[in-house]
């Protein structure tokens, strides 16, 4: 019978590998720093807030939910909206717009992209049970008046209505055309821009 041996201990690396060895977990530390920052940088910039609002139409009770991001870049970019609890009989809009008390109180308006009736600048969407999904920019509801949209924010929302400067603004839902005076289906996410 052999006796075990002790494994053997590899040999030592050469001052020029273990140089190599540490320049090696050098990058591999800033590479992971780096991806640590981006993706605290990503989770801060699109921290969301969810606005909610009940409202009674004829018989029916809605619980109408809408989140949206916090905070967007001032020069512009895409934010996905959801929401729920919506009436699926009744069309909104869904956009950033200068708002001027709570929920409800006044139509909000200015809102960025105007009557963006030919789909394309992304600023609004139009969610209608009847003609949503076809024309640009609109669908229909989900299941138990959901939705979630793209929309195109940003600060500037034109004729010298700058958010957060000259308006306050948010990202909003809003009756559509077929009903634009009932002030029931609006709610507010407030945005900063940065």
């Amino acid at each position: 019978m052999r006796a075990a041996s002790a494994p053997s201990a590899a040999p030592a690396p050469s001052a020029a590998s273990a140089a190599s060895l540490s320049r090696t977990a050098a990058r591999a530390a800033v590479a992971a720093g780096a991806a640590v920052a981006l993706a605290v940088g990503a989770a801060g910039s699109a921290s969301a807030a969810t606005s909610t609002r009940t409202v009674t139409d004829g018989s029916a009770t809605y619980n109408l939910s809408v989140t949206a991001p916090s905070s967007a870049a001032a020069a512009g970019q895409n934010v996905t909206v959801t929401g729920s609890g919506f009436n699926t009989g009744k069309g909104i809009y869904v956009g950033l717009c200068a708002v001027n008390g709570a929920q409800g109180a006044s139509k909000p308006t200015p809102c960025l992209g105007g009557s963006d009736q030919s789909g394309t600048t992304g600023a609004s969407h139009w969610i209608n049970n009847v003609f949503g999904g076809t024309l640009a920019n609109t669908s229909a509801y989900g299941p138990g008046g959901t939705f979630s949209v793209t929309i195109h924010v940003k600060a500037d929302l034109g004729g010298g209505q700058i958010c957060g400067e000259t308006v306050e603004c948010a990202v909003v839902t809003r009756a559509d055309h077929f009903n634009s005076s009932n002030r029931k289906y609006d709610v507010h996410v407030p945005v900063a821009f940065n």
